[in-house]
């Protein structure tokens, strides 16, 4: 694993060899995902919180392109001190590892977010109602992005704040913009 582009831009990352629930996004995935992120967002000093932080990689990019506070939820305990030491080893002073399972943190959430980043394990049967707890809970900012991973077999047209879908074969990002 890798981080693509910014100040970290070609570092590699090691993450623990059983990751249980953990599954990374793929390099031509998250290559994609940026190049839309970077297209739209000013990401230099922007607020994000990426839900289900798995091996972090998402939130290093962003802290490598210039986020500058940012949250990062994961329950796993293994995969928590896993993000904790490599954000240290990576200089990422300004990340903060939450250990909690994701709805839980969302209910007790008070802070809005600028971006949000979403990879649940795929087979989360209640990630229908990530979108809907996102605009319930009112996380994010005006202009904020939420952007959910999942598979084709998932469809969030219709769903408050939906603006695209894109395709990357097995993953598809649903975007979500507070207007």
């Amino acid at each position: 694993m890798r981080i693509i582009s910014g100040s970290l831009g070609g570092r590699k990352v090691s993450p623990p060899a059983k990751m249980p629930y953990t599954r990374p996004t793929t390099d031509i995935a998250k290559e994609g995902l940026f190049n839309i992120i970077q297209n739209n967002i000013e990401i230099e000093g922007i607020k994000t919180l990426d839900l289900f932080g798995g091996t972090g990689s998402i939130s290093y990019e962003l802290g490598s392109r210039g986020a500058a506070d940012q949250t990062i939820v994961e329950k796993d305990p293994t995969m928590h001190a896993f993000i904790k030491k490599t954000a240290a080893e990576l200089g990422l002073k300004h990340l903060d590892v939450v250990k909690s399972e994701v709805f839980k943190f969302m209910d007790l959430c008070q802070e809005q977010y600028d971006l949000i980043f979403a990879g649940p394990p795929y087979a989360l049967e209640t990630i229908d109602l990530l979108p809907v707890k996102v605009v319930e809970k009112k996380l994010l900012k005006p202009n904020g992005w939420f952007i959910l991973e999942h598979t084709p077999r998932n469809n969030y047209e219709g769903y408050p704040l939906f603006v695209q879908e894109r395709n990357y074969g097995t993953t598809v990002f649903s975007f979500f913009i507070n207007r």
